[in-house]
């Protein structure tokens, strides 16, 4: 199975390494959107959309990538990282797989956890969730890998 991981991680370098431990699982290429090769994701069986959350959505670089992409037939997966835990009736990845539906892409999934962040008001206490994403944060994506690997989806 061919798998490309398209990773917008800006701050801390919280996202790469969920991104990095799932591209271990599915032996994928994580790029960051603007190395990313339209034609490689349309070569592509799976591709993952990722990013750190900003205002309560996924990085603007990716979702501007992800509009610009020619419409596919491909399958994805989403996953963000937060600082902010996220609500089950606005989840952070729901924008993002809505545009990739649009474009025609059968989402399987989404995952996300928390990660350390240093937003404005957090930065004045030397940020939250410091030791974020930890080795069950990354169980947890690996585990979320592995279900997309062995096609038996993953649990939005």
């Amino acid at each position: 199975m061919k798998v490309v991981i398209v990773c917008a991680s800006v701050s801390h370098g919280n996202t790469r390494r969920v991104a990095d431990t799932m591209a271990r699982v599915l032996d994928a290429q994580a790029v960051r959107p603007g190395e990313a090769d339209p034609a490689q994701l349309a070569g592509a069986d799976l591709v993952g959309f990722g990013s750190g959350v900003f205002h309560g959505r996924l990085h603007p670089g990716l979702s501007e990538f992800v509009k610009s992409l020619p419409p596919s037939r491909g399958q994805a997966f989403v996953f963000a990282t937060s600082g902010l835990p996220e609500l089950p009736p606005t989840p952070f990845t729901r924008s993002l797989v809505r545009l990739l539906e649009s474009k025609g892409f059968a989402v399987n999934g989404s995952f996300s956890c928390r990660a350390f962040d240093t937003w404005a008001p957090f930065r004045l206490v030397g940020g939250i969730n410091k030791q974020r994403p930890n080795a069950a944060d990354l169980a947890a994506a690996r585990a979320f890998a592995e279900r997309l690997r062995d096609g038996k989806g993953a649990v939005s």
